[in-house]
This record gives structure tokens, sequence and C-alpha cells, in this order.
């Protein structure tokens, strides 16, 4: 047999391993003497762990300033802070926190050599320039296990309201020079802010490994993150000891591991919903992935079984559902099973509808309008507008 030719993009050095988070310091000294934190508004200052960083970083000689970010960052909060924070200009920005500490963090260490601002590069809304650099050096440390973003190239930035928007700034310069990833920063998280960020997590690992764009290396990175999910998600949400632990700790290689698929093989139709959703709605992201994953499956498969049906994605949600439903492993369609799976799994974790967030009957055209970007093209086959509005009532 002979792979198929592919490509992979810039990764970050990677740094995994509980009390991994007192090497942050003696990676930032790499870089300089002066450090940017970007991080998120409370838990983080509130636990140990901030103690911890602060007395390694003035061990190391690292002198620091730092900026909260709460909620989901706007092109407005990076543009202040590139202002605020370029004279003088540190050696390094560190962002500690979820995704979107991350993705600020990122896109501010874009921008501080520069001073530009981002809306001269956010994509489908800004000004359409070519970002050439440079960027500082980005030390991506996260403390939930969702996104994924200390792997990936993009900052995604969201304006919310009816004319909102949620873009990304991406460049491989933007890249993280090191993710270092630390279970131990996932103990305390409440159990909905787990259940959210895990479920973002196995969307991104699903989405990828039947990613349109899928390749070898994504394949078999995706499927040990699936498996690490299936093993530690459950243990982690209901935090009972000592079984927890291990649970964060293979939550947070999927978690890792669902960054660096979905950078390189992009993602499919929840991802494609979510940037609507998030920009029209206040619906944290993992939300939207949760509470959407299991209708979305159900309706590619159905699709591809109808329109496709020797299309390896078949396949792929076959083994995907034997690994997850004991049932299925001596199924003739053992892909059936899996969507009845995941609306079991919504149900136990009290995701919340659609409806919670003010999205209605009357939103759903907008919504679909707004879905085709590139997260769609890169779904397993393309979705009719009436498929894609299904998914969407189906949650409502």
């Amino acid at each position: 047999m002979v792979a198929s030719p592919f490509s992979i993009a810039r990764l970050p050095r990677i740094v995994f391993g509980a009390g991994s988070v007192r090497k942050v310091a003696s990676e930032a000294r790499r870089f300089g003497s002066r450090a940017l934190l970007v991080t998120g508004a409370r838990s983080l200052r509130q636990g140990s762990h901030w103690q911890v960083l602060v007395q390694e970083l003035a061990a190391e000689g690292v002198a620091w300033t730092d900026l909260a970010v709460e909620g989901e960052p706007t092109p407005e909060l990076v543009d202040e802070a590139v202002a605020a924070h370029r004279a003088p200009c540190p050696d390094m920005v560190i962002g500690i926190g979820g995704g979107s500490a991350l993705d600020a963090a990122k896109a501010i260490a874009g921008l501080l050599p520069t001073g530009a601002s981002v809306m001269d590069y956010l994509e489908g809304v800004g000004a359409g320039r070519a970002y050439d650099g440079p960027a500082l050096p980005f030390i991506a440390v996260p403390t939930t296990a969702g996104t994924g973003s200390e792997a990936t190239k993009n900052a995604v930035l969201s304006r919310q309201g009816p004319e909102g928007f949620k873009k990304s700034f991406r460049d491989e310069a933007l890249v993280a020079q090191a993710a270092i990833v630390d279970p131990d920063l996932l103990t305390g998280c409440p159990k909905p802010q787990i259940a959210a960020n895990g479920m973002d997590a196995f969307t991104q690992l699903l989405e990828a490994y039947t990613s349109a764009n899928a390749n070898p290396f994504t394949d078999g990175l995706a499927w040990s993150g699936l498996e690490a999910f299936a093993r530690g998600f459950f243990d982690a949400w209901r935090g009972e000891e000592p079984a927890a632990t291990a649970g964060r700790s293979l939550l947070a290689y999927a978690s890792l591991t669902s960054g660096i698929v979905l950078a390189q093989a992009g993602l499919g139709a929840v991802h494609g919903l979510a940037s609507p959703l998030g920009a029209y709605f206040p619906i944290p992201h993992g939300v939207v992935c949760g509470t959407l994953v299991a209708e979305a499956t159900a309706m590619n498969i159905r699709a591809l079984q109808a329109r496709a049906p020797g299309h390896p994605s078949v396949d792929k949600y076959a083994r995907v559902a034997r690994l997850l439903v004991p049932e299925a492993r001596d199924a003739r369609r053992p892909e059936a099973g899996l969507a009845d799976l995941l609306r079991d799994w919504i149900e136990c974790l009290e995701l919340p509808q659609l409806n919670a967030f003010g999205v209605g009957d009357a939103d759903i055209a907008r919504i679909v309008a707004g879905c085709r970007g590139g997260s769609m093209k890169t779904n397993p086959l393309e979705l009719t507008d009436a498929e894609i509005a299904e998914i969407l009532v189906r949650r409502l």
C-alpha cells in the first residue's frame, strides 16, 4: 500500500504531563526577560497554580505585566491590548487560560511588533491584507480541555449581535513556540465546563477524522485522541478520585490532539454552524458543539448513505461507533447507533438546546446562510440548506 500524499503545517514544541506548568518560566527565559501574561478573568488567579507561576517567573528573572480576558475576545480588546503594551514591548506573550485567553494572546503576540489593527487581517470582515509578521514568541498554556488552541495557527475573534461575526486571524507565524499542557490545571473545573469543553474536543476529533481533507497522519492522531477521550472523559466529568486524575490526563491529551488535527485537516458541519451561532447569540462555543454533534453526525451518515455509500467516512463513522457503542461491534451497520449514543450523552451532560440562548425558527435561514465558511467546506460531503436547517431545528 502506498500512503496518499499530504503535508503538515508547523506545530509548536509540545510539553505534556502533570506538573509541566512549572516549566513555563524556564521556557519563557529562552525568549527574554519581559513577558506579557494573558489570562482568563478569575479562576486561575484564585488558585495555587498562579502563585507557582509568578514565583517561578521571578526565580528565572522574567518580569511580567498581565492582561485578563473576560468572555470571548473581540477585535477591540486585541487592538486596545496592543496599544497599551507596545511601550515597552515585551519579549514574549504567555497565554494561560481557556481558548478565549489563548486566542487573545495569540493575536496580541502577532500584532505587538508592528502595532497594526487586527481588522487589517481578520478573514472575511477585515481589510484583506496579507499578514507578513513578525510575531512575538508565544507560549500557550491551556487550563481547560476543549479548543486545542495551543496547537493551531488561528486566533478566533468575535463581535456579537445581529450584525456580528466570528472570524479568524490566521497565519503559521502565530503558532505557539511552545505548548505546555498540564492536566493538573484542569483540577477544579466545574462540571458544566468540563462537559462543554470536552464535547468540543470530541467534536473536533470526530470532524477532523471524517474531514474531506483527512490524511494518514491526522487519521492516526485523531484516532488516538478518540481512544483517550473514550477512556477518560466521563471520569474527568464525574470528578470522583482517583479515576478523575487519570481522566483529566486523557482528556487533556484528547484536547491537544484535537487542536493538532483540526489545524491540519479541517472540521465539518458543527463548526460551520458554530460560527454564525456564536456571532449572533451568546452561546459558548463548547455548548454549540456539544448540543449539535449528535444531529450533525446523524445527518452526515444519512446523507452519505443516500448519496455516497462508498465514501471512506462511512467506514470511519462505523469505526467510531465500534469504539464507543459496545453493541455496535457485532452489528451489520454499526454507525447506526452512533447518533443515538451522542444524544444520550447530551441528555446526561445536560447540554442546553439552542432556544435557551434565544435561537428560534425565524433565525434558521440567516444561520444557514452564514455557515458556509471554511469548516463547512471540509465536511465529508456538501449538505443542502434543508439538511443543515434540519440539524438546527432538531436542537431548538
